[in-house]
């Protein structure tokens, strides 16, 4: 019997599209860019990490060709940090408001501002 993960209850502070080092497991210190983010159970998918083997059936109407595939498996978040966008090493992330914004910055240096915008200041 496959044992139950626990539900993950942190913020996930990683966004789809986010630059990430990987800190923790086989493929430590490499980095990419996040493909998905599954918040309930605390996983992420970053491209080029943690890739794995799978068989996989010929299907010509989704046009794929069968055999041994590779692809990326999630990892967990706690196993990831952002990438800060001026030295490449990770840093935390931190939210304050620029011109009615709340912008995501990286909470090494402190200058610079991480590509999504989170909401409105006043919404």
């Amino acid at each position: 019997m496959k044992k139950k993960q626990p539900e993950y209850t942190g913020k996930a502070r990683v966004r789809k599209g986010d630059d990430v080092v990987v800190l923790a497991g086989k493929d430590r210190g490499a980095h990419g860019k996040v493909l998905r983010v599954v918040p309930d159970k605390g996983r992420v998918v970053v491209e080029g990490v943690n890739l794995i083997k799978r068989a996989t059936r010929p299907n010509p109407q989704k046009n794929i060709k069968g055999g041994i595939v590779e692809k990326e498996a999630a990892i967990a978040l706690s196993n990831v940090m952002l990438r800060d966008p001026e030295t490449g090493k990770p840093t935390r992330v931190g939210v304050r408001v620029e011109g009615g914004e709340r912008v995501r910055y990286a909470r090494r240096g402190g200058k610079a501002t991480i590509s999504s915008i989170v909401k409105k200041a006043g919404a």
